[in-house]
């Protein structure tokens, strides 16, 4: 089962002045293109951008709700570093119910 961890940063409000960009359209673009390069030379996937409500702060005693554009990459985790989630194996011949010396597992053992 392939296994993901997932990153989550903030897309850029502004554009970035790059050489022969025009207008802002571009700029923005470039500013973007550019987030999304720097995480895949880390070995991120860009999967999608999803705006989110956020509550902030405004004055001593007031809230407001503000959006956020946030984009979501991923990569996928190495087997190693993935937590196992394999079923256990039973030991000591355990797998059909019986214990080793034979006595059902599903029933009490009577004490005196």
């Amino acid at each position: 089962m392939q296994r993901f961890e997932y990153k989550v940063v903030p897309a850029p409000r502004r554009g970035h002045k790059g050489k022969g960009l025009k207008g802002a359209e571009a700029r923005f673009a470039h500013a973007f293109e550019t987030v999304i390069n720097d995480a895949a030379a880390e070995g991120w996937e860009y999967l999608r951008t999803d705006t989110l409500p956020a509550e902030e702060r405004s004055g001593i005693a007031s809230k407001q709700t503000i959006y956020q554009n946030m984009l979501v990459f991923r990569r996928q985790v190495a087997d190693a570093q993935a937590p196992d989630t394999t079923p256990m194996q039973a030991q000591d011949g355990a797998e059909d119910g019986h214990d080793t010396d034979g006595a059902d597992q599903d029933h009490e053992t009577p004490t005196t």
